[in-house]
């Protein structure tokens, strides 16, 4: 579906894209033409991943809080210096804990707000105004979750996503003036980086939520990166405003209490 040059010329910046899902999506970005940038938060993990995205096209690193706006302008400036335009933001960054909502302190709660919503609005925000809205054009893919039917036992994080995927909706519409199109994808269980950093309980019950999927198994990062580039690619030119479901028809029937049930027996 996909040519080698479908993101020739173009510029491309992954939050998050030192690992997992986010390093995937950089490196098919990278293989269909598209100069990438990545951020995280993590400086020496950042640049190891560089080095090995390097083998698959042009690729700069920049460390990078997205809940601090002056990091964020420190991106922008990089990118107008480098290469004087973006085309293309996955927000992928983000990050989240399993908890039941009445343990859920007011730190808690706001860490993951101000990360998976705020800071996917500051970064959308800061590179609209810098690049889309002046160029007449750019893409914006946010990375969320299976919210469809709630999310118990992320309650902060299914809040937070929601929010996200909301804005999404909005901006499609306020931005279609300036040709910029906004979209997402929710990504059901994918077997990557992520999954390991969930306790052992958890990790333990992964199986039984596995034969509990429609298709009987997780996605891959693959998966994931697929559908961004196709989201982000001329292919999609008359998608705005959407949520595309990656997740091999979870958010369908997928018992959602699993992960809250397996919480309360810590308790």
């Amino acid at each position: 579906m996909f040519k080698e040059n479908t993101f020739k010329d173009k510029v491309a910046l992954v939050t998050g894209g030192r690992s997992g899902i986010g390093f995937c999506i950089a490196q098919n970005l990278l293989q269909l033409g598209a100069k990438v940038i990545i951020v995280s938060r993590k400086e020496e993990q950042l640049q190891e991943a560089q080095k090995e995205l390097a083998a698959f096209g042009e690729v700069s690193a920049v460390t990078c809080d997205i809940k601090d706006t002056e990091q964020i302008k420190a991106v922008v400036e990089h990118i107008k210096t480098n290469y004087g335009q973006l085309d293309v933001l996955v927000n992928n960054a983000g990050g989240q804990f399993p908890a039941l909502a009445e343990y859920i302190s007011d730190k808690g709660w706001a860490a993951v707000i101000n990360n998976n919503l705020n800071g996917t609005f500051y970064m959308t925000r800061d590179m609209a105004n810098a690049f889309f809205i002046p160029q007449k054009s750019g893409v914006v893919v946010n990375i969320i979750v299976d919210l469809y039917r709630g999310f118990p036992g992320m309650a902060h994080t299914g809040a937070a996503r929601a929010g996200v995927e909301n804005m999404t909706k909005s901006l499609a519409q306020e931005w279609s003036d300036f040709n910029i199109r906004l979209n997402c994808v929710a990504p059901g269980i994918i077997d990557s980086s992520g999954l390991g950093t969930y306790p052992k309980p958890v990790q333990d019950k992964l199986e039984e939520a596995k034969q509990a999927i429609p298709m009987k198994r997780f996605g891959q990062a693959q998966d994931i990166s697929n559908a961004v580039c196709f989201l982000a690619s001329p292919l999609s030119s008359y998608i705005t405003g959407t949520t595309l479901y990656v997740d091999g028809a979870q958010h369908l029937n997928f018992d959602k209490m699993g992960l809250p049930n397996v919480l309360k027996s810590f308790l």
